[in-house]
């Protein structure tokens, strides 16, 4: 096993931040449409800038959605409330721009498509899709994405329930993990930048997040020490955030909403999607595989990798790569995954329940490591196990 020291280092966004707000919304979106027709198909795309939100794209409904009403929402719900942040829930502009699915994307997904895939339900895409776990964490996630979720997490809560009173919604947080192998050993540097009121005093600030913010999360880790740095709004000042300061968009934080950057991605975004869309749908199943293979004990870390055609029923390709430490061959454990898991499109979605409102939630702090997901049980792992051996 490779024993080097190196450092690794991943980010996370608060749900301020104005490409998270526009997953917020799109996910919404996707949620109010589920919620009265689960067969709803939605690829909604949001579009956030100084005083603006737009959404546009495809979404074909039985349900009457009241889009103004949720995207206000959505933003009052996150913090912009007052017209200096320069964009306020009440005020703004929001304009609508959603059309209906392509005809020739509906036939392929609902199996009237070719001859030989007749009322078989097609993946929406083509494209291929990652999971990965490993168990440097309980979650089995990476160290350094989950720390920087938590970190942000940590600062909302502080925020939201004003114990920090000069705290705005915009936020970013990374953290870097010094590394002896594959064992973390040290937190090395820890950035947080937060929008704050103006005239606040930056010591003050400084202070404040590396005390209530940075030593909570950090300090029961054990991984702290003397040679760690803080960055606290290295700029010296974080007053004009949000939309205001920078645009948002739908589907900019793809390594944020997934494993920071330790291990592949396959290019889709999540947020906005319905399940048929196996942008979103496998990279959720490629995660349940991927962790159930490490809480089985075949393997330490995993990455697997689905691959889909649009409107094909079955994926055309399964891999698995355990870095050179499983326990098996990973062919057999490739044999076994097919075996033991349904990975096509109408699968996925079953074994998840995924026609159903639950993707607000979702769109900030990561998809992944939250156990209140259906994808992040580990019920195949006893399964697995007995299907490879």
């Amino acid at each position: 096993m490779e024993q080097r020291r190196f450092f690794f280092t991943s980010e996370s966004v608060g749900e301020g931040h104005p490409d998270k707000l526009c997953d917020q919304v799109s996910d919404a979106i996707l949620d109010a449409c589920l919620k009265d027709d689960p067969q709803s198909r939605v690829a909604c795309e949001t579009f956030a800038s100084t005083s603006l939100v737009l959404i546009g794209g495809e979404i074909t409904t039985k349900t009457f959605v009241d889009f103004q009403h949720i995207v206000r929402e959505v933003t009052k719900e996150i913090g912009y409330t007052d017209p200096a942040y320069g964009l306020d829930y009440q005020s703004m502009a929001v304009l609508d721009m959603i059309h209906n699915q392509s005809p020739d994307i509906s036939q392929g997904v609902s199996g009237t498509g070719l001859e030989e895939y007749k009322g078989m339900q097609g993946a929406g895409d083509q494209g291929m899709m990652f999971g990965y776990a490993c168990n440097e964490t309980e979650e089995l996630m990476p160290l350094p994405i989950t720390l920087a979720h938590k970190l942000l997490l940590k600062a909302t809560d502080l925020r939201k329930s004003k114990a920090i009173k000069w705290l705005r919604p915009d936020a970013k947080s990374q953290v870097t993990v010094e590394y002896e192998g594959r064992k973390p050993i040290r937190v090395d540097a820890v950035v947080i930048s937060h929008q704050h009121d103006n005239g606040t005093p930056y010591n003050e600030i400084k202070s404040t997040i590396i005390d209530r913010v940075i030593k909570p999360i950090l300090e029961p880790t054990g991984l702290l020490d003397k040679d760690t740095k803080c960055y606290v709004n290295p700029t010296g000042r974080f007053v004009v955030g949000g939309p205001f300061g920078d645009t948002g968009l739908t589907g900019r934080k793809i390594i944020v909403d997934t494993y920071g950057g330790m291990g592949r991605h396959g290019g889709g975004a999540f947020s906005g999607k319905d399940p048929t869309k196996v942008d979103r749908s496998a990279a959720y199943m490629a995660r349940y595989v991927a962790k159930n293979i490490v809480a089985a004990g075949l393997a330490e870390r995993c990455e697997v990798e689905l691959a889909y055609a649009i409107g094909v029923p079955f994926p055309v390709s399964v891999m698995v790569d355990a870095f050179g430490g499983a326990v098996a061959p990973e062919k057999n454990i490739e044999e076994a995954v097919k075996k033991v898991f349904d990975l096509t499109p109408a699968g996925v979605i079953k074994t998840f329940d995924l026609r159903r409102p639950i993707y607000r939630k979702t769109a900030t702090y990561g998809h992944f490591g939250r156990a209140e997901f259906p994808w992040e049980k580990v019920d195949k792992a006893e399964e697995l196990k007995k299907a490879v051996h």
